[in-house]
Order: C-alpha cells, then structure tokens, then sequence
C-alpha cells in the first residue's frame, strides 16, 4: 500500500472512527437520559419524546390543581387539598407554593428559600407558563391567581430548583464533551502512533543501513518492510549496496589482478632479458671467437628481442581491450570467403613448420556475418599458434571448420597436437595462464593469446570455449553473429 493511500485512509479513519465514536456516545447519553428521567419523574417514557412526556405531566397536574381551585377556591386553603396537590408535582420533581395576599399558605420543602419567597411575582389574575428564573436558580414553570372566597388574593405557583433541559444539559453535556475530547484524543493520536510507526521505523533501517555502509559493512542486507514508496526506496538501497560490494569486491580482484600482471611481466620479462644480457656478456668478453659463433649469439639475441617485442605489443592491446579503449571497426562480410584468404595467408608459414592446414565447410554459399575483420584474424592466428606451439607430433594437422546456426555462426579450429589435462581447460582463456607449470620458455608466448581472443570474440557478442582429449588434441570454438544492431564501437 502506497504512503499516500496509507495517508488518505488513516485521514478517513480520523473523522470516521470519532464520529462512530461520538454516536455511539450520543446513544448511549440518551438511554441515560432516559433512565434519568424514568428514575425522576416516574412516568412512562419508552415512547416518544421524553421531554414532551414530563411536559404534557407538568401541564396535565397544573390544570387538574386549576380546575379544582375554579370549582371550589376554599380548597386552595385545605391542608388536604394540599398534600393531594404536593403529591401530585412531586411526580414530576417539582414544588407548589400557596399565597393569600402577603402570606405563604403552603410551601413545598425543595422551594422554601428566603430568595424564592422575595421574588415571587405581584398578584395580577394571571394564569399560565411563566418559565422566568427567582434568585438562587429556582424556575417558576406555571402560575395561576384567583380569588379565595372571602375576597382574598390566592396565588398558585409550580416551579422547580431547575429545569429540565437546563439541569440535564449541564450534567450529560459535561459528560459529552469529556467523551468527545477523549475521543479525538484517542483517536488522532492512536493514527498518528500508528503512521509514524509505519513510517519512522523503515526510514530508521535505512538510515541503519546508511551507517553500515559508511562503516564499510556491506554483507548486511536492507530488507524492505513494507511495499510502499519506502519499501522501493529499500529495494534500490539494497541494489546500491551490491553493486557497491560488487564494485569493492572487483576493484579488489583488480587490484590482485594487477599485482598478479606485475609480477607475470616482470618473470615473462625476465627470461628473454637475462638471455640476452648473457649473450652480449659473451660477445663483449670475446666468447664468440668464431664467425659463425658470433653469428648464433647474435641470431638469439634477436630472437629474444623479438619474444620481447611481441610480448609487448599483445600487453599493449590486452590493455586496450580490457580497458575498453580500442576501437571496433563492425561490418557484414562474406565468412566463407574471409576464412578462405585467411587460410591461404597462413598455408604457406604452416607447410614450412611441416603442419597441414586445411578449411572445411558445408557450403561454398556466401556467409553474412558482421565482424572487425582485423580482430577476428587475430583470433585465428593466436588460437592457430597456440596450436603449433603445444605440437607434439611429426606431422600436425590443423583443421578450420564451421557450423551455421540460425542467428549465429560457429567457428572451430580442431589440432591433433598434445591436448590440455582437464584440470588446466578451465583456465585457458585467463591472462598469463600456460599449462606448464613451470612456466618455462621452451614454448615461448606471453600468456595473453588466448585471452586476447576471448576479449576480441566477447566484443562481437560470441562466446569461446574449448573442448580437449590429453594425448589425442584440443578444440576451441566461438560463435560470431549473423546480425548486430551495433555496426562498430569507437574508441572513447
């Protein structure tokens, strides 16, 4: 879920969740009420409005004590007409006065109060509500004057020490408004826990993860926790720290590589030098006494330079392929007929080392392929040496041949020389490797030809591989493709 979704909803919950909250408060008030008013005033309110039941008792017992006085106004001054009366208001929670002129006949004990009695309104034939407030918060609700029948000033009063709607209003209101502030309390900061939570806590494993790798800790996985924006957040993390590792971990193979290649040049370097500083050493000491001996010494002196020079060149441009920094001349040509004039180019330096070079292929038909044509002889000619270097039979055989799949074509050379132990075929194709293990000169070479050719073969988007049989011949094939959207990679 999205923090935005994730937001909008825990907004909805805020104004949901209190308003259910709040009317179930609502509810549960009004059933108090009810009880209340049931406990009060003694009547019937399970149906309809309970305030307008309590109102319809208080008039229907005013007008029953009214018609009593206007039948007999004598019984206004009846201490039994009283107590009928008193209990009659007493149902409903309220209180009865009785005037003649100045003088109090009757008052109910919840309304005698000196401040009541001061306050009472004027005799003036009035007859009906009053709803006005006395002093000390009493309410008269009804008020009725007549005359008594010796010519006195009777006055009824009903009242109460407060009114319904105020006294309920104050005592249910409060506890409304305490519900009410709970709830939005409760509830903002329960959402808020719970969003800050959603979001402090994975934001928090990042910055965990942040200060590993600022510590160099970069075997510690980020696990997203959610899928949110955040959880993508983490899964990018968790993809910088590995390729950050990865990069560490090859700049550090780099590293090892690179002291690897001092030290593979500086013994390859060596030999050749050490042979030739002796010869020169022999010359200038006048070992070579002889024409023909001087002749020899200065024939391997130049043939070490040479094992130098060569040696140098295919450093040069291993440099340059691994660094990426030689440029790639791509085109379609004809496969069949390149490899033809390759094989004729070679033929003749082959026959004179006493190898047979011969091309087979399944069809004399044009072959597109896009390749550097440049590169791509010297792949043949490193895997051809390589070829003659490791011969160990009279008359060797070289043989080119090759396999036309759908999207690519398969290039093999096939010799029938000494063949590469098994535990040595795997490393063939890595830089200074040479499957003698004492890395001696008799057969030459830098080590790099065949991982020059691996990288030139990789450049055309091929693969190389080698198959071998000790004793009995080695193999190696690479694919070069029939279609290449990229036409040349330039040098940058």
């Amino acid at each position: 879920m999205s923090i935005r979704t994730r937001l909008l909803l825990s907004y909805i919950a805020m104004l949901v969740i209190p308003l259910i909250l709040v009317g179930l408060t609502v509810t549960g008030l009004y059933f108090m009420v009810i009880q209340d008013l049931k406990r009060e005033y003694h009547i019937d309110i399970t149906h309809g409005n309970p305030l307008k039941e309590v109102a319809q008792m208080e008039d229907h017992n005013y007008n029953k004590i009214r018609s009593a006085i206007a039948a007999d106004p004598g019984s206004a001054s009846d201490p039994g007409q009283w107590k009928q009366w008193e209990a009659l208001v007493e149902r409903v929670n309220m209180g009865l006065i009785v005037r003649k002129d100045e003088q109090i006949l009757y008052i109910s004990p919840t309304m005698n109060h000196p401040d009541v009695l001061n306050s009472l309104p004027a005799f003036s034939y009035y007859s009906g509500l009053t709803d006005s407030q006395l002093d000390n918060n009493y309410y008269l609700l009804r008020h009725h004057d007549f005359a008594f029948p010796d010519g006195g000033k009777g006055s009824i009063f009903i009242g109460t020490h407060d009114t319904i709607g105020k006294k309920y209003f104050i005592k249910y209101g409060l506890i409304f408004l305490a519900v009410l502030i709970a709830v939005l309390v409760l509830t903002n900061g329960m959402m808020t826990y719970l969003m800050s939570r959603s979001l402090i806590t994975p934001i928090r494993a990042l910055q965990r993860s942040a200060e590993h790798i600022k510590e160099g800790r970069l075997d510690i996985e980020v696990r997203p926790a959610s899928s949110d924006e955040i959880g993508e957040l983490a899964v990018s993390f968790e993809e910088m720290r590995r390729r950050l590792k990865e990069s560490i971990e090859l700049q550090t193979q780099y590293e090892e590589n690179r002291k690897q290649l001092i030290s593979n040049i500086s013994h390859d370097l060596k030999t050749p030098v050490t042979a030739i500083k002796g010869y020169v050493e022999g010359i200038m000491d006048g070992v070579t006494n002889s024409q023909a001996k001087f002749d020899r010494y200065l024939q391997t002196v130049y043939s070490k330079t040479v094992d130098i020079d060569r040696m140098i060149d295919e450093l040069f441009l291993y440099s340059k392929l691994d660094l990426r920094k030689l440029p790639f001349q791509f085109e379609e040509a004809d496969l069949t007929a390149y490899l033809k004039d390759c094989v004729e180019d070679m033929q003749f330096d082959m026959e004179k080392k006493g190898i047979r070079l011969t091309l087979e292929l399944s069809s004399e038909a044009p072959l597109p392929v896009v390749m550097d044509r440049e590169k791509l002889r010297r792949v043949l000619t490193n895997i051809t040496e390589n070829a003659q270097k490791y011969r160990d039979k009279p008359e060797g055989h070289i043989r080119i041949f090759v396999l036309e799949r759908p999207e690519f074509v398969v290039i093999g050379i096939h010799d029938n020389g000494q063949g590469i132990p098994s535990d040595v075929l795997p490393h063939i194709f890595d830089r200074f490797y040479r499957g003698d293990p004492s890395r001696s000169s008799q057969t030459g070479g830098s080590g790099l030809g065949l991982a020059i050719a691996k990288q030139i073969v990789e450049e055309h988007g091929g693969t190389i591989w080698a198959n071998s049989r000790f004793g009995e011949g080695t193999t190696i094939q690479f694919t070069v493709c029939k279609n290449r959207k990229e036409k040349g990679r330039m040098a940058t």
